[in-house]
């Protein structure tokens, strides 16, 4: 059963939707409660949608494939990742600059598509994924790169990552490492809750941020865009946060779900 801090109508009123994947959308490989019943709705009443996801550990391609796999039509399977996030920012800020990247093959490859120059021994900037191939000597290799000084730019902030055994270390728990080794944070976070991952799509949409919903299951990057981005927000308890967490909060959801289920009947009414 939800809890409510604004309307139904106020709901109703909303223009597209962001949807989280990992703890919102779905667990692993499998599909969480409500997740095909809130698209088909939301394809009923003309309103348009995204996946919007932090995990950088996979391409924009990989999400699509495995959307797909899930049951999501083709056609639904719109995916914005802080990886694109992150590339379109070093385009803009950094443009012809060489990158040392601590992240997954996939994610290096997105990069490439992207037009980032990646160098392993004489970078210019140095960027931080979900690196789940990572090893002892390439995260040396980065702190080593972090203490000279370059540019430090991290892809997003989760610290875990929820998957159907359990929460896992994400990138913030990386760069707790590399903070606790240099004696630095990184200098740009991209991803959420950076309101520029969503004015991307406002821009896109032809639509302002209040018109936007942001559903997700993290306090600290789904929720907070609500405070950064002026979007309203939704947090479904499948994911990261329980209901006690709520408590002591900074970030306060306009409105809490058990899951998308509970949302899909609250759009409904």
């Amino acid at each position: 059963m939800s809890t409510s801090n604004i309307n139904q109508r106020s709901l109703n009123q909303a223009k597209a939707f962001l949807l989280d994947m990992d703890g919102t959308f779905c667990l692993g490989d499998a599909l969480l409660p409500g997740a095909l019943e809130l698209l088909e709705l939301l394809n009923r009443r003309g309103l348009p949608f995204c996946f919007l996801t932090n995990n950088t550990s996979h391409s924009k391609l990989d999400y699509i494939r495995k959307l797909r796999g899930l049951g999501v039509r083709e056609e639904d399977a719109r995916v914005y990742t802080a990886g694109d996030a992150t590339i379109a920012y070093l385009n803009k800020h950094h443009s012809g600059k060489k990158v040392f990247l601590l992240g997954t093959p996939s994610l290096a490859e997105s990069f490439c598509e992207g037009g980032i120059a990646l160098s392993e021994s004489d970078p210019d900037v140095v960027v931080i994924g979900y690196d789940t191939s990572l090893t002892y000597d390439r995260i040396s290799a980065f702190c080593s790169f972090v203490r000279k000084g370059l540019p430090y730019i991290a892809t997003h902030p989760d610290v875990n990552c929820p998957t159907p055994e359990g929460p896992v270390p994400d990138i913030g728990a990386m760069m707790s490492l590399v903070e606790a080794s240099t004696g630095r944070k990184a200098d740009v976070v991209i991803g959420k809750p950076n309101p520029g991952i969503v004015n991307a799509l406002t821009e896109e949409w032809g639509l302002e941020p209040e018109e936007l919903v942001m559903v997700g299951d993290r306090l600290y990057t789904d929720i907070a865009l609500g405070q950064t981005a002026g979007v309203r927000t939704v947090l479904v308890l499948s994911g990261e946060t329980r209901r006690e967490d709520l408590a002591n909060a900074k970030n306060q959801p306009d409105l809490v779900c058990e899951n998308l289920t509970d949302l899909t009947w609250d759009i409904i009414n």
